[in-house]
């Protein structure tokens, strides 16, 4: 029970000052001597007057006496009499009128098990009560509105609703966990939105909303209402094949995308596809290429498009540039239905200064570090999430299940994973503060990267989480109960490295780099790798693939499909960049389509078929997949012949015994007579040759095969007599005697 209302109290509401502001609003008994009676109160300040209206009663308005000139009005009722249901009238200056719920009239939103979670960091659907909702209360419809915002004096939803005025709208705080709300009856989809927060220090911030599920087109930033649960799927089958799985036993040969650039429509001022075009073209291509999964650089909402997607604003919402909510899940839709796998790239590491982001979100390091030594990433200009915050796991953590639960994702490639590791990465000796045992390594970090696995898989075990890891960081794809990251993969950064360094050398100088190509099988099997040729290597003046390789024409044609070759034999799970299918010329740019015009050109045309069968040829050889993260998979037979720049090994499936010979001549020397040792006699099909002239090669070749002799060689009892093409790669299988 209240007092009568305090003159300090009106002032406080009329100037946006009061830190609880249902404690004044809305419908409230009081004490008039020794009786008890009951007041509604309302601040309108476009309001000339109001009155109260029972919902139960025919022509029942009552003025409200107006107690300040900006707005506020109350109706004082006699003695013991509680208002029934009610509606506020509202006349405006100009005789217009209005009636609206009065949204100071509703219940606590988030229950008491809700707060308890939240408070300890376990809230992981958090996205169920915070951010907009669509919601009935009461049998009326309106939006919930819930934000954490602790050190902030006063919180209030502002849009076009209310003329974006923050005094109009206010919050509810629930106190010690600074997680503010309100229920605003009448507002429907659509409404665009954002929080406007008063700081301790007098201040007004004017932000988006950290769970809003959709947002407008940059530059525009506000939030805008938008109900997710409507969209009706159609892919249990492909659900249900993946929870019957084994995926990291089974062919990965993912396509990385930029949806912006992948394809434009050049003839209409060279606009992006919308999520449901890019739905249909991308599976049609993607599905002809043959890739398993298609990776696709960030799609939360980003405000600059240079950043590709990685500076991102908006951690529940997928960018407006390409369409709704409901239209991307009409493309991961299409995309299962058409039996290809989404992978999602995830920024967890980092987020940008835009100041109607993440930044001082209540005035301070909220989900940053106060101190730039923890708080700032000196290479990119951004902000590093304060891991040891439970609020800020607990964001994050329920970002990636939200993905995956509201958007039917397969995995999350986790950006960034060695700059979250350590507490000195990219920074000088003094520009970072050491752990609490006086070390490098982010404890809080790598805490909070462990319990996200296990989030995850605890949930979705079928799933592929994905680590963008480029150090030597023990574990990070071995579980955490073993020590571990918990990671599914790791991109292997240390064999792209090594291997682009050595194939962009001029032939005749390979025989000396030899051991960039064999070093990467003696650290093979510590993770459960992924081979990248990612976006970031034909970037930032590192050439386009086709560009990097050495020779005429013809040998980087060569070079190239001998890369792949290479690739798709040596363990690991796959994934190439878009573009390099078809031999882009130029760097890739987030401003236009990939060149589709080089189709033109019978090089160009022919790479792409060798890329379709190589991924055909992938995903039907076992042996290529099935045992990939341990030495049972893989078998050398010559890894010293550096004086040819030849290297031999065996790939097996030992649930089948099955095995196939990947033979790689990386000269354009062709070699006859080239001795090999294999297992066992028969004859050796060579199912695949990258030098066909169905690919634009020479057509050297062993035509079609070779028996294998009773010729020791290499320690094998048996061995084939090879004629090896000029930069080419061989795979061979064993079909018969």
């Amino acid at each position: 029970m209240t007092k009568f209302l305090k003159k300090e109290d009106v002032l406080k509401i009329v100037h946006g000052e009061h830190h609880d502001p249902f404690s004044i609003l809305g419908l409230h008994q009081f004490a008039s001597g020794n009786d008890k009676r009951y007041s509604i109160r309302a601040f309108v300040p476009t309001a000339a007057s109001m009155a109260v209206i029972s919902e139960n009663k025919k022509n029942s308005a009552r003025p409200m006496k107006k107690l300040h000139d900006d707005g506020f009005f109350e109706l004082q009722f006699a003695k013991n009499k509680r208002p029934e249901s009610y509606k506020l009238q509202a006349t405006d200056f100009q005789g217009n009128s209005w009636e609206f719920h009065d949204p100071y009239n509703f219940p606590v939103l988030l229950s008491e098990f809700d707060i308890y979670l939240y408070g300890e960091g376990n809230f992981y659907q958090m996205y169920e009560k915070f951010g907009a909702h669509l919601v009935e209360i009461n049998g009326i419809r309106g939006v919930q509105f819930v934000v954490w915002a602790p050190n902030a004096k006063r919180v209030a939803v502002v849009g076009d609703f209310n003329g974006w005025d923050g005094r109009r709208h206010a919050m509810r705080q629930h106190p010690g966990i600074g997680v503010w709300e309100i229920f605003l009856p009448g507002i429907e989809e659509g409404a665009i939105y954002k929080y406007e927060i008063k700081t301790h220090d007098g201040h007004l911030r004017i932000k988006t909303d950290p769970l809003g599920f959709r947002s407008e087109l940059r530059p525009a930033n506000a939030s805008i209402v938008y109900d997710i649960s409507r969209y009706r799927w159609h892919d249990e089958q492909w659900l249900q094949k993946r929870r019957n799985s084994d995926i990291l036993h089974s062919p990965i040969s993912v396509y990385e995308v930029h949806l912006g650039s992948w394809k434009r429509v050049t003839g209409e001022n060279n606009r992006w596809l919308t999520y449901r075009e890019l739905a249909h073209d991308l599976a049609e291509y993607v599905k002809g290429l043959g890739h398993t999964h298609i990776e696709l650089m960030p799609v939360t909402e980003h405000p600059f498009d240079g950043s590709w997607g990685y500076q991102t604003t908006g951690y529940f919402a997928p960018t407006s540039r390409y369409g709704t909510p409901d239209d991307f899940k009409y493309f991961v839709d299409h995309m299962h239905q058409q039996g290809i796998g989404i992978i999602l790239d995830w920024v967890p590491a980092h987020f940008p200064k835009d100041d109607f982001g993440l930044r001082l979100f209540d005035g301070t390091a909220l989900y940053e570090h106060a101190d730039p030594r923890l708080g700032e990433h000196p290479d990119w200009g951004t902000l590093i999430f304060n891991y040891g915050r439970n609020e800020v796991r607990n964001f994050l953590i329920s970002n990636a299940l939200f993905w995956l639960d509201e958007y039917h994702i397969d995995g999350l490639r986790v950006d960034a994973v060695a700059s979250m590791l350590y507490l000195d990465y990219s920074r000088e000796e003094g520009d970072w503060i050491p752990n609490k045992f006086g070390g490098r390594e982010n404890l809080e970090a790598i805490d909070f990267l462990k319990k996200l696995n296990e989030e995850v898989y605890a949930g979705h075990p079928n799933v592929l989480m994905i680590a963008e890891e480029s150090t030597s960081w023990p574990g990070v794809s071995r579980p955490t109960y073993l020590g571990g990251l918990g990671f599914g993969l790791k991109w292997n950064m240390g064999w792209m490295n090594d291997f682009l360094e050595y194939i962009e050398k001029d032939a005749i100088h390979r025989r000396y780099h030899h051991d960039n190509l064999t070093f990467g099988l003696v650290y093979a099997f510590t993770e459960n790798f992924q081979l990248v040729l990612s976006h970031d290597e034909v970037v930032h003046g590192k050439k386009a693939l086709l560009d990097k390789m050495p020779g005429d024409l013809w040998q980087k044609f060569a070079n190239l499909r001998l890369s792949y070759g290479f690739m798709f034999g040596h363990p690991g799970k796959k994934l190439l960049f878009m573009g390099a299918e078809i031999g882009q010329w130029e760097e890739w740019t987030h401003t236009k389509s990939l060149d589709w015009h080089l189709f033109d050109f019978e090089l160009h045309r022919g790479l792409q078929l060798f890329v379709k069968d190589l991924n055909h040829l992938y995903k039907s050889t076992p042996a290529l997949w099935e045992d990939d993260f341990t030495h049972e998979g893989f078998q050398w037979i010559d890894f010293q012949d550096s004086d040819n720049s030849v290297l031999s090994f065996i790939r097996k499936a030992k649930s089948s015994n099955e095995f196939v010979v990947v033979v790689c001549n990386f000269t354009p020397v062709p070699r006859n007579g080239y001795r090999i040792g294999v297992p066992e006699a028969g004859y050796y099909h060579e199912i695949l040759n990258s030098d066909s002239e169905f690919y634009g090669g020479s057509n050297t070749g062993n035509n079609g095969g070779e028996h294998a002799q009773s010729h020791p060689h290499h320690g094998f009892a048996h061995s084939l007599s090879l004629v090896l093409p000029p930069l080419a790669t061989l795979i061979l299988k064993r079909i018969g005697e």
